[in-house]
């Protein structure tokens, strides 16, 4: 297949998945003006989770289910549930959380295929995958755990940033780049990443970018993301704002092509 019947594919793919779920979320919409729960009027202040609450690899996911966008228990959550979590929370529209929904009820092991645990989600190859900025690897010694903060891990990926109060796509680019190409194999001689995983990567950082960033330009706030990834809650007091305008599939996939477009240049250094 050439590739730009490789392109024409995926546009399509894009365009049948943004129509479908745009009907979904219509729907969920309409539920909630029916039952009264459109406006949004729950105390969302930070709660640390509990002893038997569930969490995933990804602060964002846990920050929301800190803050009550998500269920704070991180038991079975829906497809819907994550939409609306993630509109509520920070603005992001259902087409561009299909991408990690779909993938998420891949995962489930809540015995129904239409809900999932966050702890579901440290489940390796399907969205959780080896060079997290933050975590170590499921294959690495000792602990062989994927999903708990690393400090030491999150310090060495920041050093590639330096002081800068703002993350550059470049800069973002580079310190993925570290813990893919550099630290991660060092740490662990078992470290390995599909195409998948790598696009997968992209697209995480890509969102990180969108939500405390400046548009499809980067630019995210460094202290911002540092909250997230440290504390797992939304850095409100430091003076977040979820964006009044939705992010768009569009826009994370934009940034994603930036974040890998660098990836494919030499270093400058």
């Amino acid at each position: 297949m050439s590739s730009s019947t490789n392109i024409t594919s995926t546009a399509l793919g894009i365009k049948v998945m943004s129509f479908l779920t745009s009907i979904l979320a219509a729907g969920i919409e309409a539920y909630a003006k029916l039952t009264g729960k459109s406006e949004d009027t729950e105390d969302h202040s930070w709660q640390k989770p509990g002893p038997d609450d569930h969490r995933s690899p990804c602060p964002m996911l846990n920050a929301l289910a800190n803050h009550g966008y998500l269920p704070h228990s991180g038991r079975d959550i829906s497809l819907s549930q994550l939409m609306h979590g993630l509109q509520r929370g920070i603005n992001l529209s259902p087409n561009a959380t299909l991408i990690v929904g779909i993938k998420a009820l891949q995962a489930s092991t809540t015995g129904h295929w239409t809900t999932f645990h966050l702890s579901d989600l440290n489940q390796h190859g399907i969205i959780e995958h080896d060079g997290s900025l933050s975590r170590a690897d499921l294959s690495a010694p000792p602990n062989f755990d994927n999903h708990t903060f690393v400090p030491e891990i999150w310090e060495a990926t920041l050093r590639v940033l330096g002081d800068e109060e703002r993350i550059s796509i470049e800069k973002a680019a580079r310190m993925r780049a570290f813990r893919i190409e550099e630290e991660g194999p060092k740490r662990n001689s078992r470290f390995e990443m599909s195409k998948e995983d790598k696009r997968f990567s992209a697209i995480e950082t890509a969102l990180y970018l969108r939500v405390f960033g400046r548009g499809t330009e980067g630019g995210a706030e460094t202290r911002w993301v540092r909250v997230l990834f440290e504390e797992e809650r939304l850095p409100i007091e430091e003076g977040f704002k979820r964006s009044d305008k939705p992010l768009t599939i569009a826009e994370v996939l934009e940034l994603q092509r930036k974040v890998e477009a660098v990836g494919a240049t030499p270093d400058p250094k």
